[in-house]
């Protein structure tokens, strides 16, 4: 498999969670009833669900019934498509990639969910947790201790800044973090960092911009998580011995 290929994997699973964004938190089954217009019901032939490309072709409408198709649409696919082909890229095209390309889909499918409905669904949460342990177990044994201490680490620490400052953080981003962990091993931690750092610096921006009522205004956290989750996958590594040759 060439690094090709990966990137036009990476705009399919990019069109899947599309639906996995809309439909999971709502409750609807991700493959009944097939792929249609939100606005009139029509479902899309596969001739216009072609990721990016159809939405070019059609101009951002649906054939039926001429209604807008949100840009999230083709921004999901492209976005999934180019960070599979720089996983590859990174990390090279080997068994790795069981790991880290079901990794990089599940923190773009929880970040668009967070950011629409403020929570993290658990049906994405434990079966991710699984194959995290599974595909250590089966391509990287030598690392599971590392991914076992890393995900409890990781856990841990959101949950005490859950419980210290309950209005900014939940339960969902604790378990996101302890998943994170099981995936990076030790590249939890720039992982982590960088979440708080790009968390904080918009939480200032939009006080700065808005004021007090800006205080009222909940700023989902599983998108910084995953942000830093992406980080962790492709300098992770590299991060830590930055700062294990420097600091330590």
């Amino acid at each position: 498999m060439d690094v090709a290929v990966i990137g036009v994997l990476g705009l399919l699973v990019g069109s899947f969670l599309n639906v996995v964004i809309y439909r999971l938190p709502r409750g609807e089954s991700l493959n009944r009833p097939r792929s249609h217009c939100p606005s009139c019901g029509t479902p899309i032939k596969p001739y216009d669900n072609i990721p990016v490309v159809s939405w070019l072709l059609l101009r951002a409408r649906c054939r039926s019934c001429g209604a807008s198709i949100s840009p999230r649409y083709p921004l999901v696919e492209a976005l999934t498509g180019a960070v599979f082909v720089g996983v590859a890229l990174t990390r090279g095209v080997n068994d790795d990639l069981a790991v880290w390309l079901p990794f990089a889909a599940m923190l773009i499918a929880v970040a668009g969910i967070d950011l629409d409905h403020r929570i993290i669904p658990n049906k994405i949460l434990l079966p991710a947790a699984i194959w995290g342990l599974a595909a250590t177990i089966a391509f990287r044994p030598d690392n599971i201790d590392d991914a076992l201490i890393a995900g409890g680490i990781a856990f841990g620490a959101l949950l005490l800044t859950a419980l210290a400052y309950p209005a900014g953080m939940g339960m969902g981003d604790v378990k996101l973090a302890g998943v994170m962990g099981i995936y990076l091993g030790s590249g939890v931690a720039p992982a982590m960092l960088v979440a708080f750092l790009t968390g904080s610096l918009v939480g200032l921006l939009i006080i700065g911009r808005e004021g007090r009522d800006a205080r009222k205004k909940g700023v989902p956290f599983g998108p910084f998580l995953a942000l830093g989750g992406l980080v962790g996958i492709f300098a992770g590594p590299e991060l830590v011995d930055v700062y294990v040759d420097h600091f330590l």
